[in-house]
């Protein structure tokens, strides 16, 4: 959903053709990442000259582009050039478009991965990549803040797992800040809440209420959220966690501030931590310090992993007139050398197939394997919510929360009233 490139965040649709073969018909791939969606057209116009078929790339996101508009606008309409692939993301995108989305049970590619969109024991989707998020950090400004080159310590020695940890560092990073004259407009944490970044709030940070200090498969918390039961003890938790990175926020950028503010403090080298995932990472390339992930305090003490999964799949329009070519380009997108050059090299992406045995080069895509690897993995379900709950309801019930946690009394509300809000959206769904 959401992941936007820097120098492409304003994009609002991109249609492109993408490969011209010797066949009438064209495949069409329709898909939500601007920030893949030069390389993408790139591969696709060599996969279909190798293979004689015409492929056209659409891309719809961006700041001004809401993806799920406007494929419902495309299936809604009746066109004739509906796409033959498509994206979903989780639960709530099937339920959107079960009627649209084929089985491919059996497809060749499913035996290579263990992420694949599974409903009842079918499979429908392709995941596009892993993807992960937790604390981004800029190594020097800690080691600096904290002397650790100076004492033979890291960043992880500073063992920030519990929020009365995360409120010293946050505090003495600050302190920092105010002893260097040439650091008075650092940020402590870039974290954008304004009503364009609710996919920020309402999905990524609500997610840590739905699985931090959870085994990866437990459901329970998703399971009662869809079924109209909030767990208070949590929902505190949260809030605790949520103001705590709201008081040490950028205000501007919390308040008002897009993509492009927030990805771009941390990049510019002017905030110690970044609320933001690994798809940032084509956003680096000027950047010049060290990076990495460290957990979300989600819980009051205890958070050992940051958030990995495949939160998007490309799926099959059951109805296109390109199926079998469909499944051809699925399919060697995950079994070729070509299609893994693409994943890791060209799209920067955690790929989430087995025989990929390419590393990225990209300092958070490089960390949230490294997670991942150690097993230290909380589960996405942000996406599993009922459609639109997180960005339209609780996205907006943020919003107010950031301005009251920012001294805005009268459009802001407390940390008491984002909880008793949030509890009302949750046991008002049906």
């Amino acid at each position: 959903m959401k992941k936007l490139l820097l120098v492409v965040a304003t994009l609002a649709f991109v249609l492109t053709l993408s490969a011209c073969g010797g066949n009438d018909a064209t495949l069409v791939i329709y898909q939500n990442k601007v920030e893949i969606d030069t390389v993408l057209r790139d591969y696709a116009e060599a996969w279909g000259l190798e293979n004689d078929i015409a492929v056209e790339v659409r891309t719809c996101g961006g700041d001004s582009c809401g993806y799920g508009d406007q494929i419902a606008t495309e299936f809604l309409g009746g066109s004739d050039e509906q796409p033959d692939i498509f994206v979903i993301e989780g639960m709530g995108g099937y339920l959107d478009y079960e009627a649209k989305i084929l089985d491919v049970t059996g497809e060749a590619w499913a035996d290579n991965t263990g992420l694949e969109f599974i409903v009842d024991g079918k499979t429908y989707g392709f995941p596009v990549a892993v993807e992960g998020w937790g604390m981004a950090y800029n190594e020097d400004i800690l080691e600096a803040a904290f002397l650790l080159e100076g004492a033979g310590r890291t960043v992880a020695s500073l063992e920030i797992v519990s929020q009365a940890e995360y409120a010293e560092v946050f505090q003495v990073v600050q302190d920092y800040y105010d002893s260097e004259t040439s650091m008075s407009g650092y940020a402590v944490v870039s974290m954008a809440a304004s009503s364009g970044m609710t996919w920020v709030t309402g999905l990524h940070n609500f997610n840590g209420y739905l699985s931090a200090g959870l085994s990866y498969t437990d459901k329970t918390v998703i399971d009662n959220l869809n079924d109209g039961v909030a767990d208070a003890a949590r929902l505190t938790q949260l809030a605790n966690w949520t103001e705590l990175l709201f008081t040490w926020g950028d205000e501007d950028i919390l308040l008002t501030g897009d993509y492009d503010a927030q990805v771009g403090k941390f990049a510019d080298g002017e905030a110690a931590f970044l609320h933001q995932g690994n798809w940032t990472d084509s956003s680096y390339a000027d950047s010049d310090f060290e990076m990495g992930y460290l957990p979300h305090a989600v819980m009051t003490e205890g958070n050992d992993s940051i958030f990995i999964g495949a939160p998007s799949f490309y799926v099959i329009n059951k109805d296109a007139d390109m199926i079998d070519e469909a499944k051809l380009f699925l399919n060697d997108l995950a079994s070729t050398t070509e299609g893994h050059d693409y994943m890791v090299n060209d799209a920067l992406m955690v790929p989430a197939f087995d025989s990929v045995t390419l590393e990225p080069s990209t300092p958070l895509s490089a960390a949230v394997m490294a997670w991942n690897q150690a097993g230290n993995a909380y589960a996405w379900w942000q996406n599993d919510m009922p459609s639109g709950f997180g960005m339209n309801t609780l996205g907006p019930i943020y919003e107010l929360f950031a301005k009251g946690v920012t001294g805005d009394t009268t459009n802001g509300i407390t940390k008491e009233e984002f909880i008793a809000q949030v509890t009302a959206a949750i046991e008002a769904i049906e």
